[in-house]
């Protein structure tokens, strides 16, 4: 162990475990520091009265290969399960189906021409190989142009609003490009879209990562906050743990990076000002165990002046349950009002809103709830966001950082963690 390189990796999320996994591979030596009592990060599992389920949702669209390929190393590719979904889009009052060409054409609030404009953007949008381009183009001028000011302000308006606030004029459409890319390499035709999961959720991946780490002699530290990078001439020393100062050649950091900074003081001021530049929305999710299922969607997008979540995801219509299962993201920057409000605020308003989507609905029907917070939960990109990313390779030698930030254009998913975790990997391995 003496003459092998030591790393130390902060964080166990899904980046870090690659991050950690790929380094083992590699001949070195990895301690993987996690401040939570469990791994995972946005994908860790907990007990949901007695079902184990991930504190926000998951799902696994058709260009995951990364995902799929570490699958397939990790003899787990049978453990991957597609299924027919269904999508709705709820508007002023009333449900209407939605995610086919017939859907569009029978949604009587768009002329013809606009619904002609919107199948013309999706097909032109999923076909983008190349997101230079529009990575410089405001995303909210680019949707009016493609769509037009009366289907933007039906589709899209509502979701900025309601999704990113002060921010909402201010997007990137690479970001949104992608987005819409995405879903749509994964339908199975224009009528079916076809999403994926894993059996037994998210765990199944994380636990079959932390079992070859530890095989391959890593170590996984829990409950291990770090509490200070020190550096020396511009060079990792190591890392600060209990007031303990342990000695590496390399530390990889994947938490957000509005931490770093108070992590490693030694990082310079232009890098930190790089960070600082860089805003996120947090979420506040609210979780529900149904009797009944709400609806027949797995995701339902809302836009109605009397509902303040830009959408509902029904897990339970792709992963099946023997009760429905249910998240409602409210997605505000942490300093918002409303951000800290208490879980039954959050709990009473969400009531009120399933009754208006469906009538039939009942407080009795709720089994369980859980209310999650996350400060840092979508970093908001900007026009030029590639200009605004402080290299992963830090100026100080030996510090490799990234977070979800660096997923950009693409969308937050464990398959770009799993990418992105090899990336820091080879960077710290060199």
């Amino acid at each position: 162990m003496s003459d092998k390189t030591r790393v130390a990796v902060i964080g166990a999320g899904p980046m870090g475990l690659m991050c950690a996994y790929e380094l083992l591979k590699q001949g070195h030596a990895v301690d993987l520091y996690e401040a939570d009592d469990r791994i995972g990060g946005m994908s860790a599992c907990f007990d949901f009265d007695g079902l184990k389920i991930e504190r926000y949702y998951h799902f696994i669209c058709g260009p995951d290969q990364p995902l799929f390929d570490l699958l397939k190393e990790l003899e787990l590719s049978q453990t991957l399960r597609w299924r027919d979904t269904k999508m709705g889009f709820f508007y002023e009052g009333i449900l209407y189906k939605w995610g086919s060409p017939f859907y569009l054409l029978s949604f009587p609030k768009l002329g013809m021409i606009s619904k002609l404009r919107y199948a013309l953007h999706v097909m032109y949008t999923k076909n983008i190989q190349n997101w230079t381009k529009l990575d410089k183009v405001n995303a909210t001028h680019w949707l009016k142009k493609w769509l037009g000011e009366k289907a933007y302000k039906v589709l899209w308006e509502s979701l900025f609003t309601l999704k990113f606030f002060e921010y909402k004029d201010n997007l990137s459409a690479a970001w949104i490009g992608t987005r819409i890319k995405r879903v749509a390499l994964s339908r199975k035709n224009l009528f079916t879209e076809s999403l994926g999961y894993l059996e037994g959720g998210s765990d199944t991946l994380l636990n079959a990562l932390e079992q070859r780490i530890l095989e391959m002699g890593g170590r996984i530290r829990l409950n291990s906050q770090v509490e200070k990078i020190t550096v020396e001439n511009q060079q990792v020393k190591g890392v600060i743990l209990n007031g303990e100062e342990l000695v590496y050649e390399r530390v990889v950091s994947t938490i957000p990076l509005p931490y770093v900074p108070r992590l490693i003081p030694a990082l310079p001021k232009e890098t930190k000002n790089q960070i600082e530049a860089i805003d996120n929305i947090g979420v506040v999710c609210v979780l529900l165990k149904l009797k009944y299922p709400l609806t027949e969607n797995f995701w339902l997008n809302i836009n109605d002046s009397t509902i303040q979540i830009p959408g509902l995801i029904e897990y339970s219509n792709l992963n099946p349950s023997s009760q429905s299962i249910l998240y409602a993201p409210y997605y505000m920057p942490a300093t918002h009002p409303k951000y800290n409000k208490d879980k039954h605020t959050f709990l009473e308003e969400v009531t009120a809103y399933l009754l208006k989507i469906n009538p039939a609905f009942k407080k009795d029907w709720i089994l369980a709830s859980q209310v999650s917070r996350y400060e840092f939960a979508q970093t908001i990109c900007p026009p030029d966001f590639y200009q605004c990313l402080p290299p992963m390779q830090t100026p100080i030698t030996g510090f490799i950082m990234a977070d979800t930030s660096y997923y950009y254009p693409e969308d937050r998913s464990i398959s770009e963690s799993v990418k992105l975790g090899k990336t820091l990997a080879k960077l710290a391995g060199v």
